[in-house]
């Protein structure tokens, strides 16, 4: 039954189309995502549902599929707008989506688990955790109908899973802790600062995806502020411009030096070094 329910979710009703075929994520980062697969697997990583499991599938129901996966907890899963293309024919075949869309509770456990990973290490280090730094972020420069076609809601959700959803998981795994620690003389016990974009208020063309993640860090900044108020626990956002982050660095130098004459002064990109100052501060 468990194979079953495997080949179900990963064979036959994920409606994402698999992100790893699409050169989107990388081999580690597929099994390390998909851990609860023990059988074979492509030479991307993608698990590789046996022959057998699909020639089973083409039995399979729509509605006997959808109850399986909603047995297995799999409650989330979207379907709408089918579009009937050979009508005379059973289709089966694989895919693999590694986002929280639709809700994969395996891969959830995954993220959830190396978030509790992390904070569990601080823990250990230092006994306490005061601060956390929210930097982890990745770009995409899509424009929402492009020549190939629309924008990649793929690469859509990637973006907001990393930069939107991956800042709020590690701020609520570190803020659990730092609510049960120690205030210090002016009540305070800990920090949590988050990092936006420009982006955020000032979109360019193709920043759709990108302006939209740090647009909801900035629309959440608040209400977690108030939430944890009571805790003693502040809650900040810095709204950079441009900076040599890693995404910059892959640019040319022509390209970077083109970069920093569009900031009025100093005319250059900004130093990771200025961001850690601030956030200090």
């Amino acid at each position: 039954m468990k194979i079953l329910v495997q080949a179900a979710a990963l064979a036959f009703a994920i409606a994402t189309p698999a992100m790893a075929h699409q050169g989107f994520v990388p081999r580690e980062e597929v099994i390390h995502n998909s851990p609860e697969w023990k059988g074979e697997r492509f030479a991307d990583g993608r698990p590789k549902v046996p022959d057998a499991i699909l020639d089973r599938m083409k039995s399979v129901t729509m509605e006997e599929a959808w109850a399986t996966l909603r047995f297995a907890g799999y409650e989330q899963q979207y379907e709408d707008g089918w579009a009937t293309l050979f009508g005379d024919k059973i289709l089966v075949g694989r895919a693999l989506t590694s986002t929280w869309i639709p809700g994969r509770l395996d891969l959830q456990k995954v993220i959830e688990a190396d978030g509790k990973a992390v904070i569990a290490d601080a823990l250990a280090a230092h006994g306490a955790i005061h601060g956390l730094v929210n930097c982890a972020g990745i770009g995409g420069a899509e424009k929402t109908v492009g020549k190939t076609g629309p924008h990649s809601l793929e690469l859509f959700t990637r973006v907001i899973n990393v930069n939107l959803i991956g800042t709020f998981n590690m701020i609520r795994l570190a803020a659990e802790p730092m609510t049960k620690g120690a205030p210090n003389a002016a009540g305070e016990r800990g920090v949590i600062i988050n990092t936006a974009s420009v982006a955020a208020y000032d979109g360019q063309i193709g920043q759709a995806a990108y302006s939209a993640s740090k647009g909801g860090i900035v629309g959440m900044t608040l209400p977690i502020a108030r939430d944890l108020s009571r805790d003693g626990i502040r809650v900040v956002t810095i709204a950079p411009g441009l900076f040599l982050t890693p995404l910059l660095k892959g640019l040319p130098q022509e390209a970077q030096d083109s970069l920093g004459r569009q900031v009025p002064f100093p005319p250059r990109l900004g130093r990771p070094e200025e961001y850690a100052a601030l956030a200090r501060h």
